[in-house]
């Protein structure tokens, strides 16, 4: 299941002291699908690399669940986005040797062997369920649709309660984009995943629950898609 996210009082700065992003309060609840838009600039990837405890000179509260962020050491932040954060990102981070079913179980590497089957599954099983087959091609010969489904299933072969994704149809074209975003949100629906999605894909605004739009560091709209 996924978790709810409680923020106030969040201040980020740069290194010379310019606030990149204010929020006095925000709740997004467990299992919400949620798209944040913005223009470039504005604090969208600051608020995602927040989100994930990544921010340098944060300050405030950024609360997982009973989690604050923001209160724990580096070794702290690292360890819950291990166990609780799946991160998608625009250029896929792919390794080009390897096949899509290892690319998807990288996150085995620093679990237990106990965990390293488990998660070797969910990889297989998230492959299938977004129409990937995972024999012993590379991806290197991967479309960007491809590439991007690859990376969204290392993203939740972990189980993570929280998916996080940056720009996830940037790099496709339409009808992958949409075809991408449909099976991305149903799939973390079926799972009851929390999903957080930085776009300026208005496809993806259309198919989430809330659009939160960020202009200079501040939230200027946030609003239900949904009754």
């Amino acid at each position: 299941m996924g978790l709810a996210l409680d923020i106030s009082n969040l201040e980020v700065r740069a290194a010379s002291r310019r606030v990149l992003l204010s929020i006095p309060s925000l709740a997004i609840p467990a299992g919400s699908c949620v798209a944040v838009r913005g223009p470039s600039g504005a604090g969208k990837s600051t608020f995602l690399l927040t989100c994930a405890g990544l921010a340098d000179n944060a300050s405030g509260t950024v609360r997982w669940g009973d989690e604050d962020l923001l209160a724990l050491p580096s070794e702290g932040r690292a360890a819950f986005r291990r166990r609780s954060i799946g991160l998608v990102f625009q250029d896929f981070l792919l390794f080009e040797e390897l096949s899509a079913l290892a690319n998807a179980s990288l996150a085995g590497a620093y679990d237990t062997s106990r965990r390293q089957a488990e998660i070797a599954r969910r990889a297989g099983a998230a492959l299938d369920r977004l129409g990937i087959r995972h024999g012993a091609r590379t991806v290197e010969s991967f479309s960007g649709g491809e590439r991007q489904r690859v990376a969204i299933a290392r993203a939740l072969a972990a189980d993570p309660a929280v998916l996080l994704a940056d720009e996830p149809t940037a790099s496709l074209d339409r009808a992958t984009a949409d075809a991408l975003i449909t099976d991305l949100v149903a799939l973390v629906r079926e799972e009851g995943k929390t999903l957080i999605a930085v776009s300026h894909d208005p496809a993806v605004h259309e198919r989430v629950d809330r659009v939160i739009e960020i202009v200079d560091g501040r939230i200027a709209s946030d609003g239900s898609r949904r009754a």
